[in-house]
């Protein structure tokens, strides 16, 4: 039987970095190479082929518009080379989540796009870097793996682009998924999907934008003045997405500075500080009245990344974002 074979795209972060020290604290992300990384996987008998193709050796704080264009342009050309069977991003986790959601909406939804990362460095005892790795290409190979959209594997589950957040900074399980939890749970040896896929062939569903517009994340917090909406204003953001106490709050003195800032076409969007919950409408506040959006699950990484792209797609009314998030 023909192996499948993967595309792996390698970009650095926590999977490719190098410690110095097996039980040292620190470490460079992005240190090592991909190749390194598939010479090892090579060795666990895997039963893919892998064909790796370096986007880039950061770590994913630094991840932006020339790799985001880099990465969508190499997987829509393997989602249509009836060569490869799937494709796999090696991924550092700090963005992780807004990389697959920005992947997510603008991909077709055919063959499997996989990110996978660690939560420990390649070279320290105990990393998870290889083992995610050999889960993900379980993932991109399995014949169900398809129609799901992009996905993220990390600590033997595997998690939908639109769910999965970084819910702690250093544990081995720092992934979750809200408001699903993972969609499988995966082994190198065995996937348990929790159900059908529910995207068979679908098409993308905005255009890959020419650039992103400057949309800001602004953080709430007690005391607060307007002083920082109207700082974002003058650098010239499209978008605010409000990172709010409880059920996206905010002092009344920033919601109407926002509520200006949306009076003149400014797209504002209602997200939350904390880390699980819904962000209805109308609940504390009055969005109707004051031109906003609410973010409803999406948490405010995630929230930026749809705005931005639901900007360049044109799409910029209180009515039509509000659609695009309550149909995630």
């Amino acid at each position: 039987m023909t192996r499948p074979r993967i595309l792996v795209l390698g970009t650095g972060g926590t999977i490719a970095g190098s410690a110095g020290s097996a039980t040292g604290g620190g470490y460079r992300a992005g240190g090592l190479a991909l190749s390194a990384m598939l010479d090892a996987a090579a060795k666990l008998g895997l039963e893919a082929e892998l064909v790796g193709e370096p986007i880039a050796q950061i770590g994913s704080q630094d991840m932006g518009w020339d790799q985001w264009s880099a990465l969508h342009a190499a997987c829509l050309a393997a989602c249509g080379d009836p060569a490869i069977s799937g494709i796999i991003i090696t991924h550092g986790t700090d963005t992780a989540e807004e990389t697959a959601l920005l992947l997510d909406l603008t991909l077709p939804a055919g063959k499997p796009v996989v990110l996978v990362g660690a939560m420990r460095p390649a070279d320290a005892v105990g990393s998870d870097g290889l083992r995610n790795l050999a889960n993900g290409v379980a993932v991109a190979s399995d014949p169900q793996g398809g129609g799901r959209g992009v996905m993220v594997v990390m600590g033997d589950a595997v998690f939908a682009a639109v769910d999965v957040r970084k819910a702690a900074t250093a544990n081995i399980d720092a992934f979750r998924g809200f408001p699903r939890g993972p969609i499988a749970r995966v082994t190198p040896s065995q996937i348990t999907w929790f159900g059908p896929p529910h995207r068979a062939d679908a098409p993308a569903a905005y255009a890959w934008p020419q650039s992103l517009p400057r949309v800001a994340i602004l953080t709430a917090g007690a005391g607060m003045d307007e002083k920082p909406v109207e700082a974002l204003l003058g650098i010239g953001c499209k978008g605010i997405v409000l990172a709010g106490m409880g059920q996206g709050n905010a002092p009344g003195c920033v919601l109407d500075a926002l509520a200006a800032a949306a009076k003149a076409d400014i797209a504002v969007v209602r997200s939350s500080r904390v880390d699980e919950g819904m962000v209805e409408r109308n609940v504390e506040v009055d969005d109707d009245a004051h031109g906003f959006v609410a973010a409803r699950a999406l948490g405010p990484a995630k929230a930026r990344i749809l705005l931005q792209v639901l900007l360049a797609n044109g799409i910029s009314d209180p009515a039509g974002v509000q659609a695009a998030f309550d149909n995630l």
